[in-house]
């Protein structure tokens, strides 16, 4: 089994000292803010990934 993917940043403070939480698959705390939260991976898109034809980004 490949190694899951660990976020890079608190999504509430957006410091970088984040450990996996005792409390289960997904779960991460955040040393900076003492916040907890968790991650889940809910399914690829249908449609697929997005190609901008145009030049311009938009």
């Amino acid at each position: 089994m490949s190694e899951r993917a660990a976020p890079f940043y608190c999504p509430y403070c957006g410091d970088e000292d984040l450990r996996p939480s005792e409390a289960g698959h997904g779960a991460w705390e955040c040393a900076a803010c003492n916040r907890a939260f968790g991650l889940k991976f809910l399914g690829l898109l249908a449609r697929g990934p997005r190609h901008d034809v145009g030049g311009d980004g938009i």
